[in-house]
């Protein structure tokens, strides 16, 4: 059950304007063998300075969905309105990370986040003081003249996301940016990107597989079923903010984690013969594993 204190944020949330509003959407590949929905009725809104991540199994459309959000890809059917315009192509009202290491080998990290400013107008000297002050919020001041491959993955990303905030975008959208990570890494990169979106004035759409991920980082978990992707459940998550590592253990997590399995991984009845494997025994009889001896 949600505290009050939780209601109450919700609450406000919802009296937020919208920002982000996704209508009837539709996507539809075109295949040598034939169509394939990929995206079917999609229909949610986001409000400003809300953090939604989308979950669900694999091939559900989880990619295609945030490539529409940003631009990339163009719907076969359906609308998407930022703040009341309809979104018709990319643009710097909207800052993309994504989940490989994406900044240009050649140039430093401080190039490297100027670069969008720079295509967007700014002069040199304008972009170069912006792309410092988003460079010492993810605190990377002294890689400030590195290139790429002198830092981390973890490093990287936070160039990216500094990348993808400089030109001041409404929505930023991450398609599975931590995937690539080592567990530690990642938990730093999640409490990063958590302290980030509580200081600044940004929306947030997440693409991840990871169930935890999903709980400690949203205010609301979009569910898509597979096959085709379609919006199965939007959760409100109960566990209160701030966020700690410590509320992993906590009775809210745990309980939106396993409705989100139950979501995702439903139990399913496997007969004698299905999915087993056919295999040829290339061991010993009497060399056994996996069994009591």
């Amino acid at each position: 059950m949600q505290s009050s204190t939780v209601k109450d944020r919700f609450e406000r949330l919802k009296q937020r304007p919208v920002t982000l509003e996704v209508n009837n959407l539709v996507k539809v590949f075109d295949t040598p063998q034939g169509d394939v929905t990929a995206l079917q009725a999609i229909n949610f809104t986001v409000h400003r300075r809300e953090f939604v991540c989308v979950v669900g199994a694999s091939g559900c459309g989880k990619s295609t969905l945030v490539r529409i959000l940003a631009g990339l890809e163009t719907p076969s059917a359906g609308t998407i309105r930022l703040n009341g315009a309809a979104v018709e192509g990319p643009g710097p009202d909207r800052g993309m990370v994504f989940q490989g290491y994406t900044l240009f080998p050649w140039l430093t990290v401080k190039q490297n986040v100027m670069f969008g400013l720079r295509c967007t107008g700014h002069s040199r000297y304008t972009a170069e003081q912006d792309a410092l002050q988003w460079i010492d919020l993810v605190g990377l001041n002294r890689f400030a003249d590195s290139y790429p491959h002198q830092l981390s993955g973890g490093m990287k990303q936070r160039v990216a996301i500094a990348r993808a905030l400089a030109n001041q975008p409404k929505v930023l959208l991450m398609d599975e940016p931590f995937g690539a990570l080592d567990a530690q890494t990642r938990a730093r990169m999640q409490a990063y990107l958590l302290e980030i979106w509580q200081n600044i004035d940004i929306t947030v759409v997440f693409i991840t597989h990871d169930l935890d991920e999903a709980v400690y980082l949203a205010d609301r978990i979009l569910v898509l079923k597979a096959n085709p992707g379609e919006v199965q459940e939007m959760i409100e998550v109960p566990v209160p903010h701030p966020r700690t590592p410590a509320q992993f253990l906590s009775a809210e997590f745990l309980a939106t984690k396993r409705r989100l399995e139950e979501l995702i991984h439903p139990p399913v009845t496997v007969t004698e013969d299905a999915d087993r494997l056919n295999m040829v025994r290339m061991v010993a009889v009497d060399d056994a594993v996996g069994s009591v001896f």
